[in-house]
């Protein structure tokens, strides 16, 4: 996945904000753990979170399973002067070298994962990846999202670098909206190259959602809305969730 679409990755995504995405993490994660602590952010893609959090003074590791975007991650985060690790690993799989005070996981990395046996062990392996009183930080694109605006849409763009043709076929039975993209790249001398690519992402409901992480063993669970401190609305596009591993208990 993103071999072909890596290199244009970011181009494409240059009206997001990421800055002000990092800062609302940044608030979010001081309601619950120290500045400056440790964060593990699973499914980093190009680094458009991990370096403006590691600006901000956390301790912060980027993992994703795609090499190519790791790639990018690396060369952005040199080019900023910032020492970060990144590690290639599955976030259903995620370990750590030490306790992490946070997880974070951005920019729809639990839709991307369509079976919800993979969701329990993600969850699961952030659980064991925190130290006690840690948190789990993730956001999704709510059903919302992806049955109303996304649903079966085709949308498009040209410019005069990238155009692009976005067919999205939504699933009711599986709650999925499979994206078929079709990219058009500009060249220097003039000619478009052709890069395909196919993404598929799954609707999960707020009461699935805190089920499994309660049955994981989180506590304290809490929904926001969009960038927002707020309880979601009922056509809220996003929802960034918080669920905290309990501390160790006292002996008395």
């Amino acid at each position: 996945m993103y071999t072909e679409f890596a290199p244009i990755y970011d181009r494409l995504m240059q009206t997001v904000d990421y800055s002000a995405w990092a800062a609302y993490y940044d608030a979010l994660l001081r309601k619950y753990v120290s500045p400056g602590g440790r964060v593990c952010e699973c499914a980093c893609g190009s680094g458009g979170l991990t370096v403006p959090l590691k600006r901000l003074g956390w301790q912060i590791t980027g993992t994703d399973l795609s090499r190519d975007m790791l790639a990018l991650a690396v060369v952005k985060a040199r080019e900023a002067g910032l020492d970060i690790p990144f590690v290639r690993q599955d976030m259903c799989a995620l370990r750590v070298h030490r306790p992490q005070d946070a997880v974070l996981c951005t920019c729809d990395g639990v839709n991307y994962l369509l079976d919800p046996r993979r969701v329990r062990r993600f969850f699961s392996a952030a659980y064991a990846s925190l130290r006690p009183g840690g948190v789990l930080a993730f956001d999704v694109s709510t059903p919302f999202k992806l049955r109303d605006t996304l649903g079966d849409q085709t949308l498009g763009s040209a410019e005069e670098e990238i155009s692009y043709i976005w067919q999205n076929a939504w699933h009711p039975r599986t709650r999925r909206v499979d994206m078929r993209l079709s990219f058009f790249v500009r060249q220097q001398d003039g000619r478009s190259v052709r890069v395909e690519e196919e993404q598929s992402q799954r609707a999960y409901t707020q009461e699935e959602l805190m089920r499994w992480l309660a049955e994981t063993g989180f506590c304290g669970i809490r929904i926001y809305g969009d960038c927002v401190m707020r309880a979601p609305g009922l056509e809220e596009s996003r929802w960034h969730i918080v669920a905290r591993r309990p501390k160790e208990k006292q002996n008395p």
